[in-house]
């Protein structure tokens, strides 16, 4: 029997090798959305992001300049960024260490953007980003160019998005319940910046694949965009098999 995209007894065991790519701007909660899609179909999940993040804190913690790529780019491959996917998210390790709480601080945040723009830090870890997809072949991965150039071959692209006041509405909110008040013009003025710099930068940009399928998450709650999701998947997956790719 055809599999269709609302067959209640298929889930992501039924591919042993399945990666879906997640793209898309800062805000749109490529991370927790993501998150909530591999758990539900049964893969591993990817934040790139945090990898960068944690190149940038890197840096910031040895007092290496941001802006010197080969010298971020050798804190990276020397720290041996990887995963512990036995936890729930995967525990981020460098230098065989638990490296999550510093990476969602103000500095780092204000920085990663430019050392995500590096060229040769990008080399590094999108090097590590697809040795990973080659030992975990079963991934939710998501980042800025996932599906454009780290898995350019993915079973199945997302890209998400959402208004720069959405997006800009959602960090007040997050940064609101951590007790930080901020502006929101401000705040997004800031998230518009950092778009135009991730889609301008020369190496890695943030670009929508062309054959991924694009979600608006302005109007739509969490719960939603993961049904959405799983939706996409579902139906590109159903449409392989029965096409017998």
């Amino acid at each position: 029997m055809a599999l269709t995209c609302d067959d209640s007894t298929f889930d992501g065991d039924s591919f042993p090798n399945l990666i879906i790519t997640i793209d898309g701007p800062a805000g749109t909660g490529k991370s927790s959305v993501g998150r909530a899609l591999a758990n539900r179909i049964g893969l591993e999940f990817l934040d790139t992001g945090a990898m960068y993040r944690a190149a940038t804190a890197l840096a910031l913690d040895q007092g290496v300049d941001i802006t010197d790529g080969p010298a971020v780019a050798r804190l990276a491959a020397d720290a041996d960024l990887h995963f512990v996917w036995a936890a729930d998210p995967p525990t981020l390790l460098a230098h065989q260490k638990p490296y999550v709480t510093r990476l969602r601080d103000s500095d780092v945040t204000s920085a990663v953007s430019a050392v995500a723009s590096l060229r040769e830090v990008r080399d590094v870890l999108a090097r590590k980003q697809m040795l990973i997809g080659r030992q975990h072949p079963r991934l939710v991965s998501e980042g800025r160019d996932q599906g454009s150039v780290v898995f350019p071959d993915a079973d199945v692209k997302i890209y998400l998005d959402a208004s720069a006041r959405v997006r800009a509405a959602r960090r007040v909110a997050q940064l609101a319940e951590m007790g930080v008040q901020v502006n929101l013009d401000d705040i997004e003025r800031e998230q518009i910046a950092r778009d135009d710099a991730d889609a301008n930068r020369p190496v890695g940009p943030l670009v929508c694949p062309a054959d991924a399928v694009r979600v608006d998450t302005s109007r739509i709650e969490f719960d939603d965009v993961v049904d959405e999701l799983e939706r996409v998947v579902r139906t590109q997956l159903a449409a392989r098999v029965n096409r017998g790719t």
